[in-house]
């Protein structure tokens, strides 16, 4: 018998396993007669999607709430258990979202239930805090209580494992089972968060553990005799947007004597709500309008911003007196650049030298490996793929040395000492690079122009759309099956030569029509076309948000930097157009 969402919204109002403020919620909602919204919250159960869960906040099976946060952490647990180890740890972080620190321990509560001992920092910190001592501890997992960048009403649960990296195959899918296989939230296990410290169960992360992070990422700074010498010439408007970024970013940048930093106050103070942005993402420049203002009236050098867990940097400067906002990929280039002409320059270039990227991820920073003899891996979106083929490396080949991963997404990792982006090392490696252009009497455009003139100009575009909801997770799979399968001979001025599908591992050629597998190790819905130019297109649906990603990279080899920009630029542009009208037809 299939329940429908009104009677699933009934049983949770009437269910004693939750509160009364919980059943309370959803009777009101019931009393409202708000189908759409009943229809939103009880449609489905709440899935694991990109290493964990992100959702709306909210009571509901399609809600997250702590009653999922629990079911989500009893899975993880259920998953540690089965090889019955003696010493079962685990790391939980959070940032400054709303319920954050609630959930923190709610999770806390469960792990200690099961018999896990869990870690609980003091005080919210970052990501890369959180992978940091999963490592550094020996721990089986972690979770990060957060949802990145996502808009106020949202909260989410990332899951790491012992790697101090995002959860991947085929622990991911035993969490998923495990998940998938817990149906009665009154079966949950719990424990009083202060009975479970006085068990020695729960324990509280002290102050060690993220000194010895600062201290570990300030060695890896690339020139600090530089920056200790003339960092103060530099003045930095630093943003944490509400987030966690304040106390470690600027602690980072003064480990390393960038101490010209200049705070967006406003945006100083941790808070879920977000007040002074619509959206806490750096990579929109109307989140760091508030810093680049101060910008403006200090003249200072750059401007850089932070999400609320601190994983992603957004960067903007001043050029020839006018604002310029860099991409991912741009931030990226400028750092891969940066860290191999620093190497090559001091001859300490590691032996068997590697960077890691996304498929998405532009092909200059290849072009830049390849003249330093750097070699490329190139995984799967998300930062989860890279830290997984980062771990594969290190066990399998322990003879090759890392030095950089990035992904476009504004995600940036320059050691390893934790295993996901790192904003926190990141800001200080940006102010860095910053610094050494600056004394060269350069700007970050000039830095990047500087690499144009070597290895061409890369016009890269993201186009992000947005669809809500139940129907708009349908319109989603419709625009990829469409995409999927694509017959005609080109899209825009663009002739195709070949669309790979990551989902069912082949490659189409279009001039035969012939089919060949792919080699590649796993599966992901996502889709790529190459053309004739080798210019290519991405598709892919965000794991964690609801919307569909066409990633567009416009490639010029031929006549003046300028020249190259204008006709990149305009190729680009003109792929936006013809997708977004294709997409309206969908």
């Amino acid at each position: 018998m299939i329940t429908s969402s009104k009677q699933k919204a009934q049983e949770w109002a009437n269910n004693p396993a939750f509160d009364s403020e919980s059943r309370k919620e959803v009777q009101e909602l019931i009393n409202s007669g708000d189908d759409k919204e009943i229809e939103e919250r009880f449609y489905k159960e709440l899935a694991f999607g990109t290493g964990g869960m992100r959702a709306i906040l909210g009571q509901g099976t399609n809600r997250l709430n702590k009653y999922n946060i629990r079911k989500a952490t009893h899975a993880i647990s259920l998953v540690i258990l089965k090889d019955h180890s003696s010493d079962n740890r685990v790391v939980i972080s959070y940032d400054s979202r709303n319920y954050s620190l609630e959930f923190a321990k709610e999770a806390a509560g469960v792990f200690a239930a099961n018999g896990i001992k869990a870690l609980i920092y003091k005080r919210l910190n970052p990501v890369a805090l959180c992978s940091f001592a999963i490592r550094h501890h020996k721990c089986r997992a972690g979770v990060m209580v957060t949802a990145s960048h996502n808009p106020p009403e949202y909260n989410g649960f990332k899951v790491f494992w012992d790697d101090g990296a995002q959860v991947t195959p085929p622990n991911d899918a035993n969490v998923i089972e495990a998940f998938n296989s817990l149906n009665d939230y009154s079966s949950l296990p719990h424990m009083d968060f202060e009975q479970g410290r006085e068990k020695g169960l729960i324990e509280w992360l002290g102050e060690e553990t993220e000194e010895l992070y600062y201290e570990k990422i300030k060695n890896k700074c690339q020139r600090l005799e530089l920056t200790q010498k003339s960092g103060s010439k530099l003045q930095i408007i630093y943003t944490a947007l509400h987030g966690t970024g304040s106390y470690p970013c600027l602690k980072a940048l003064k480990n390393i004597g960038l101490t010209n930093v200049v705070s967006v106050a406003e945006q100083d103070k941790p808070d879920g709500s977000f007040p002074t942005v619509s959206s806490p993402n750096p990579e929109n420049p109307e989140a760091l309008a508030m810093a680049v203002e101060l910008m403006k009236k200090n003249n200072a050098d750059i401007v850089m911003g932070t999400d609320p867990d601190t994983d992603r940097v957004g960067v903007s400067l001043l050029h020839q007196d006018s604002v310029h906002y860099l991409n991912g990929n741009q931030i990226g280039l400028l750092m891969l650049n940066y860290i191999l002409k620093t190497h090559r320059e001091k001859g300490t270039m590691p032996k068997n030298p590697y960077f890691v990227k996304t498929i998405v991820t532009t092909e200059l920073q290849t072009l830049i490996a390849n003249s330093y003899d750097v070699e490329t891996e190139n995984t799967l979106t998300g930062f989860k793929w890279i830290c997984r083929r980062m771990g594969e490396i290190a066990k399998e080949q322990p003879e090759r040395s890392f030095v950089f991963a990035t992904e476009e997404s504004f995600g940036y990792l320059s050691h390893e000492y934790v295993r996901d982006k790192d904003g926190v090392s990141s800001i200080a490696l940006m102010g860095e690079v910053a610094l050494y252009y600056k004394e060269r009497g350069m700007t970050l455009i000039d830095g990047l122009d500087e690499i144009y003139e070597e290895h061409g100009f890369s016009q890269e575009l993201l186009l992000s759309l947005n669809f809500y909801g139940l129907e708009g997770a349908a319109k989603i799979q419709r625009i990829m099956d469409v995409f999927r399968d694509y017959s005609e001979e080109g899209l825009s001025s663009e002739v195709i030569e070949s669309l790979t599908d990551y989902q069912n591992l082949e490659i189409k050629s279009f001039s035969d029509g012939s089919k060949k597998p792919l080699g590649f190790g796993f599966k992901s819905n996502v889709l790529g076309f190459s053309f004739n130019s080798g210019n290519k297109l991405f598709l892919r649906p965000s794991g964690t948000e609801p919307k569909i990603k066409f990633y567009i990279t416009i490639a010029e080899k031929k006549g003046s930097l300028l020249d190259k920009k204008r006709i990149a630029i305009e190729k680009a542009q003109a792929m936006v157009d013809i997708l977004k009208k294709k997409v309206e037809a969908i």
